[in-house]
């Protein structure tokens, strides 16, 4: 049964959830019970509870913490989704609707809480299927995003028979329910009697990773209100504790090679279109170009078409959310995209393979967007990722265009020379870009992304610019060598472009991980600084 989607719930309700990080003792009976609540799959877990340690040698900490979809009010998970099978209820609860979902999860790396889950296939909990898990399995589920609903279904049943959820346990979820050490509570925010703003305005509390504005609804409660802050509050970074696996950031799986194909194939693909524009307006007539550019771009959407869990629902479904979704926007380009070049090249248009260039560049420039809207990757989300994108897709066009003028010199070879300058500039504006991006990074990433940055740094430096950059400029030198020089200097710019789209999707590409602003004061020791797994 999928999980409603419409614009339900009471706008006058705010339903938050606390957890009381002094009460936790991580029995992970919340865990169990939102299982048994849900039937999720054996490797999924909506609800569970972190093992965090922190402090040195005699002042050491561990402190449990829940974690799930903490319910945003600014879900970047719904932003994104090209398909609005992410929607918010006028109460505040983040839904999926499982009917139109796409699976191409662009919401689970959006997400900054690791709180999306997607499974491709039934999984069974002794590898057969037991009674129990035989009525329940849902094949709705398979194939597209799911996660944690607050049970909504629990609250419109009580509220319907006039319970109040939070109070009433038929219309609490089912974690709050099970908690043993009356360690998580649920009730509206907007009511100043309710059990919830009670607690709030009688506790020190923090929200997770704050900082990324997703104003969660979900709550951290550390201490009250009067006891004493500690003097240095400092988060604690690199921790290399054995418990902190699954606290530190970790390698996403939701995008693998797919993924960068989708990158690599697009953005060399709007590179050429712009370089088959720029070649007719030097005078040349549209031909291979045009054809190679869409033979590019359809290679990347067909990685996308690969990569979805419902890839027979994603050729129209991905075009429902053009508000804020990139993926959406950037499927609109390609819809439109095709038939001008197609146009162009079977009119020999020069004005409609101009448009095609434009729509090319535009097309590129929204791949980038759409890495800058995932808040759950850091690597992703800098800003200077966008042009280092765009201008890694312009080096790949202009290096197989010079390239190909090596090899078809009948066809091609009176672009050498505007193939060469073009390789000179856009390798030099990527190399930029490439600095410029390493530079913004720098304690903006997890400690795993940074290090393998820093491990291909001198090979994108060397490999990907400085040895294009010299045989382009040795083509320009020594003309009687210059077919060999130019065609090394493309396929070395194309190669190296693709190779760091690479890396930067699937090796570097760690999320966010967990962070508690504030360790609570447990036993004889007091309010602690907060602590960040695996960050520098």
């Amino acid at each position: 049964m999928s999980a409603p989607n419409s614009h339900v719930g009471d706008p006058s309700k705010r339903w938050t959830m606390i957890a009381d990080l002094e009460r936790c003792v991580g029995c992970q009976t919340c865990t169990a019970a939102c299982k048994h609540a849900n039937a999720t799959s054996p490797a999924v877990q909506w609800r569970r509870v972190l093992d965090i340690e922190s402090g040195t040698f005699p002042d050491v900490r561990r402190t449990f913490v829940p974690v799930g979809c903490q319910h945003c009010s600014d879900p970047p998970c719904m932003h994104v989704c090209p398909s609005t099978a992410t929607g918010q209820r006028a109460d505040g609860i983040v839904t999926i609707d499982y009917d139109i979902c796409i699976g191409c999860a662009y919401c689970a790396v959006a997400c900054p809480y690791q709180a999306r889950f997607k499974v491709q296939r039934p999984t069974f909990a002794y590898g057969g299927k037991m009674k129990n898990e035989a009525e329940r399995e849902d094949p709705a589920r398979l194939g597209v995003a799911q996660k944690c609903t607050w049970c909504s279904d629990r609250i419109d049943f009580g509220l319907e028979n006039g319970l109040t959820p939070g109070v009433d346990p038929r219309a609490t979820p089912a974690c709050v329910n099970a908690c043993i050490a009356d360690a998580l509570h649920f009730g509206d925010a907007n009511d100043a009697d309710s059990n919830v703003s009670k607690m709030l305005a009688g506790s020190k509390t923090f929200k997770m990773h704050a900082e990324l504005g997703t104003d969660p609804n979900f709550h951290y409660v550390y201490a009250d209100n009067d006891s004493p802050e500690p003097d240095h509050a400092d988060m604690i970074k690199t921790v290399n504790n054995s418990a902190d696996l699954g606290v530190k950031p970790w390698l996403q799986q939701h995008w693998d090679w797919r993924a960068a194909g989708n990158f690599i194939g697009g953005g060399t693909g709007g590179g050429l279109a712009v370089m088959g524009a720029m070649a007719t307006l030097l005078g040349a007539t549209p031909g291979a170009l045009q054809l190679a550019a869409m033979a590019s771009v359809a290679l990347g959407l067909f990685m996308v078409f690969l990569e979805t869990g419902r890839p027979l629902r994603a050729p129209l479904n991905v075009l429902f959310h053009p508000q804020t979704s990139w993926m959406t926007r950037e499927a609109m380009i390609g819809v439109v995209f095709f038939p001008v070049a197609f146009l162009a090249l079977w009119m020999g248009s020069r004005e409609l393979a101009i448009v095609a260039g434009l729509l090319g560049l535009a097309f590129v420039i929204a791949q980038g967007r759409i890495l800058v809207e995932a808040k759950g990757i850091p690597a992703w989300r800098n800003r200077a990722i966008m042009p280092l994108i765009v201008n890694t897709g312009l080096t790949e066009g202009a290096g197989l265009t010079l390239a190909a003028t090596a090899v078809f010199p009948v066809v091609l070879g009176g672009l050498q020379a505007v193939s060469l300058w073009a390789v000179l500039a856009f390798t030099l504006l990527r190399a930029g870009s490439w600095l410029n991006y390493r530079r913004q990074l720098a304690g903006n990433a997890p400690e795993m992304t940074l290090r393998v940055l820093d491990g291909i740094n001198a090979g994108v430096i060397v490999v990907g610019h400085l040895l294009p950059i010299g045989l382009a400029a040795a083509a320009m030198a020594f003309p009687a060598h210059a077919a060999l020089t130019a065609f090394l200097a493309g396929i070395s710019a194309a190669v190296a472009g693709w190779a760091m789209k690479y890396i930067i999707i699937v090796k570097a590409s760690y999320n966010q991980g967990f962070a508690i602003e504030k360790v609570p004061a447990r036993g004889i020791g007091g309010i602690a600084a907060g602590i960040q797994p695996g960050w520098k």
